[in-house]
């Protein structure tokens, strides 16, 4: 390719499906408008409601629902490659999206009834839902302060929860707590209902954007009956690694694409470089590539996740017999562990040898290239991945389960 020739697109690899392009197409003007503002929304720490606004109006939320009930139909790979382009243009947004599509997951494929009908209906008019199951503080290991209770002639929920991801800009908020009987069990309250009050407390220093703090609920009321968690998508740990991986994936594009635009720019070099030019320096292309090749290799995880996730959906909606339908399960949670350790250590790598293309100059402030590398190490401190490969080791030797929900909080002295 000659100097004056216009440079190739990335080489991401083959789309997920036929229909994938159409989807794509509908969405990729907001996502380019999203990233016009992700460097100076990250500058000055200004949360993405007009962008989340964006993604509401094109109806994003309902790439699940089916296109008989008003949605776009997508499959698990299109949508897990949809939230990496997503993240490529801002990771804060496939991010506070996850519990909106965990809840549209698990919703989309539940038995028909009329709960499934009203939520299906507002899932496909483009509403948003932010979640809040995690609590902080005393709270112990698999077990909720938070309680969902009587309250008049329906059910309430009175409780502190952390780490509500994207419930600031939702509509409804899916909260887990402990019932009147002791179980485990949900509910949906309104956002901006009465009793409830969502904080943008989160001070992590990756994925700033994400709102991921506070929400506080004071006798609450909740819409509908309780849901207890027991009947809800056995797969959605490896549901919700998988918006991980994708988020990842867009991250290690992202910063792939920036550094290529910043050694192509580069006019000034060193008096010991390879070439007259970066862009003509065979160590600098080395380390351009290298961050492509990160990225490509980080999506084709993705991709493959995806796949085996959608194994576990079909497996759900063509109700096989349990234990079938558990072994299909069991296998997608030890796939989901062992792309997670190896894609994030890709993804980590990407994010830090970019600096290696370039000067003193790329730490400026002003580019934020930083911002790669702390959201992918955010993301990759969720659900550790130094538990995973023991877990994948443990089921390989001694074919020992995986578990199937990750809970955190003190262990209570017996």
């Amino acid at each position: 390719m000659s100097q004056s020739a216009s440079p190739s697109p990335a080489a991401w690899g083959e789309a997920p499906s036929p229909r994938y392009a159409a989807l794509a197409a509908r969405f990729r003007p907001v996502f380019a408008r999203i990233r016009e503002g992700a460097v100076a929304r990250e500058q000055e720490r200004h949360l993405p409601h007009e962008a989340v606004g964006w993604l509401r109006e094109a109806r994003f939320g309902a790439l699940r629902v089916p296109e008989a009930e008003g949605g776009f139909g997508a499959s698990l790979p299109d949508l897990f490659e949809l939230l990496a382009e997503l993240a490529e243009a801002d990771s804060n947004l496939p991010q506070a999206l996850r519990n909106h599509f965990g809840f549209a997951e698990d919703t989309v494929g539940s038995p028909q009834d009329p709960r499934r009908a009203h939520w299906v209906a507002r899932l496909a008019a483009g509403d948003l839902f932010g979640g809040a199951w995690s609590e902080t503080g005393a709270a112990a290991v698999g077990r909720f302060e938070t309680r969902i209770h009587r309250l008049g002639e329906g059910w309430g929920l009175t409780g502190r929860k952390y780490y509500t991801t994207g419930s600031l800009f939702a509509d409804w908020i899916d909260v887990v707590g402990t019932g009147e009987a002791g179980e485990e069990t949900s509910v949906v309250v309104p956002a901006r209902g009465p009793g409830v009050e969502v904080i943008d407390d989160w001070d992590g220093f990756g994925q700033r954007l994400t709102a991921s703090g506070t929400a506080l609920f004071e006798n609450a009321p909740a819409v509908g009956e309780p849901l207890p968690t027991a009947l809800r998508f056995a797969y959605g740990p490896a549901f919700f690694q998988a918006v991980h991986l994708a988020t990842l994936t867009g991250i290690a594009r992202a910063a792939a694409g920036e550094v290529t635009q910043a050694v192509r720019r580069r006019e000034r070099t060193y008096s010991h470089a390879s070439g007259p030019r970066a862009s003509a320096d065979p160590q600098i292309l080395q380390v351009v590539g290298r961050a492509h090749s990160l990225a490509y290799a980080a999506g084709a995880l993705n991709r493959h996740a995806a796949h085996a996730v959608q194994r576990s959906y079909e497996a759900r909606i063509r109700g096989l017999p349990e234990a079938e339908a558990h072994a299909i399960h069991v296998a997608v949670e030890i796939e989901l562990a062992q792309a997670q350790t190896v894609l994030t250590s890709l993804v980590l790598e990407a994010t830090t040898i970019l600096f290696d293309a370039l000067g003193a100059s790329a730490t400026s402030r002003s580019h934020s290239l930083d911002r790669h590398w702390r959201n992918a190490r955010t993301i990759s401190s969720h659900n550790p991945r130094i538990y995973k490969d023991r877990v994948v080791g443990d089921y390989a030797v001694n074919g020992t389960e995986p578990p199937f929900q990750w809970k955190i909080g003190r262990v209570l002295a017996e």
